[in-house]
């Protein structure tokens, strides 16, 4: 297989070659070139050989000498170089399969490609990968790999995400850990059905995978009111969330004897919904679980507090309101209140946003939508300027899940609106009116 090269960088070691649009690219060091893992993994060398082709032209060899991972400057039509792999499952909680309709197409694709997990840290089943694959990743050292695992009873894994292969690809767990792979392992709970017993058996699986397991995260299963035709799940109660952080906690504890670090980990969601003070920042380690909802909390509370220590008390005439989940609201409003004592005169309101549009079983910041809060503070009045977090954005940052943009959002409420990252140097900043431009209605 061959990839067709779409653009070379004016400048690059490429153009400097005579490598044009148009060209294909065969192989490197006679390595073939597939995609871009092929593609990022053979082009480090200092001197590398070029294979091409093109429409109706002889091969031809090309020598290309360049600093060390310095990148050639050819560009493809995709970054993956070829197709995205689609996932090959029906997870019963797949989050994507209780979207509603009309909404845009990009909400709707289901990812499983392993060099998404390399390009961008995407969860993978280990479905879409045979053999080579594996042998592949373990060839080019890519590591860590994000797996999205939920049970490591083959059975059952065979039950959950409706796939008959689920179960066999479990094998490769122990094989990438034995060559040095370092995996990150995700469960997805579901009352009933994975937790419990089936969850004690899938840490103490997990963790015999060390020193190559590096992190474990426990997360609740997500519910949207569109789930008609689907599985009957529900989510956790206080009692249920409870006895997970339990057993998670469990064993941590004997990782962190054994092994230095904690390595499971559950979700932040767990101690919300169990009504229980997430553990300080230092529980959490390096943090490996973040996207997963692990430590975020801790992390936004500890940085918050290093923030407010490099200020001195001063008077800010200034009044901010914050938009939220109602997960986090409690911590949100601890962390204003902490700011209104230290700069008297701020007044800082919070307003916890109610899920109407996928339902009230999520209370998560990120799944809050445009619709939502427009409906929700229209005719309010949160102040000088509406702080939001900025995971509700989509990964462009410029729209809501419904697609409705800041713009908009600050039109419909007539003042300036600013997204926030999950920084506490950044929220302080921002309830304090520093630290960049807002769109204005």
């Amino acid at each position: 297989m061959a990839v067709t090269i779409s653009g070379v960088e004016p400048g690059s070691p490429a153009f400097r070659a005579g490598i044009g649009a148009g060209d294909r690219l065969e192989a490197i060091d006679g390595h073939p070139i597939n995609d871009v893992l092929d593609y990022r993994f053979y082009m480090t060398a200092r001197c590398l050989t070029l294979h091409l082709g093109g429409e109706g032209e002889q091969p031809r060899i090309k020598t290309i000498r360049k600093g060390e991972y310095e990148d050639l400057g050819l560009e493809f039509e995709t970054y993956l170089m070829d197709s995205q792999r689609l996932c090959r499952n029906k997870c019963i909680f797949c989050f994507i399969d209780q979207m509603p309709p009309g909404m845009r197409d990009s909400l709707y694709f289901k990812d499983d490609d392993s060099r998404m997990s390399f390009l961008f840290g995407n969860y993978i089943t280990l479905t879409n990968l045979e053999d080579r694959d594996v042998e592949r990743i373990i060839a080019m050292r890519i590591s860590p790999v994000n797996i999205s695992v939920h049970t490591t009873n083959p059975a059952l894994r065979v039950k959950m995400m409706a796939n008959p292969h689920a179960g066999e690809v479990l094998e490769y767990l122990p094989r990438l850990a034995a060559a040095g792979i370092r995996i990150n392992a995700q469960l997805v709970l579901c009352p009933g059905v994975n937790d419990g017993s089936e969850l004690r058996r899938s840490l103490e699986d997990l963790t015999a995978l060390a020193p190559g397991l590096q992190s474990v995260a426990v997360v609740p299963v997500g519910l949207t009111r569109f789930r008609e035709g689907l599985a009957k799940l529900r989510v956790f109660t206080p009692t249920e969330a409870a006895g997970v952080i339990g057993e998670v906690d469990r064993v941590g504890n004997r990782m962190l004897t054994l092994h230095g670090q904690r390595v499971c980990y559950a979700a932040d969601e767990f101690y919300l919904a169990a009504e229980r003070p997430v553990p300080a920042a230092e529980f959490y380690e390096e943090f490996a679980q973040l996207e997963n909802g692990v430590g975020l909390l801790a992390l936004l509370e500890d940085e918050f507090r290093q923030a407010l220590e490099l200020e001195a008390p001063r008077r800010v005439s200034r009044r901010v309101g914050i938009a939220t989940g109602y997960a986090p609201q409690n911590l949100i409003r601890s962390l204003a209140r902490q700011a209104m004592e230290l700069f008297p005169g701020l007044e800082v309101s919070v307003f916890p946003i109610r899920n109407d549009f996928f339902g009230p079983d999520i209370t998560v910041a990120g799944l809050v939508t445009g619709e939502d809060l427009t409906g929700q503070l229209k005719g309010r009045d949160p102040g000088d300027e509406l702080l939001f977090p900025s995971v509700m954005l989509r990964h462009e940052g410029d729209l809501f899940l419904d697609g409705l943009s800041m713009a908009e959002l600050a039109e419909a409420l007539g003042l300036p609106v600013r997204p926030v990252n999950n920084d506490g140097f950044q929220l302080l900043e921002a309830m304090l009116g520093e630290g960049g431009q807002t769109p204005r209605g």
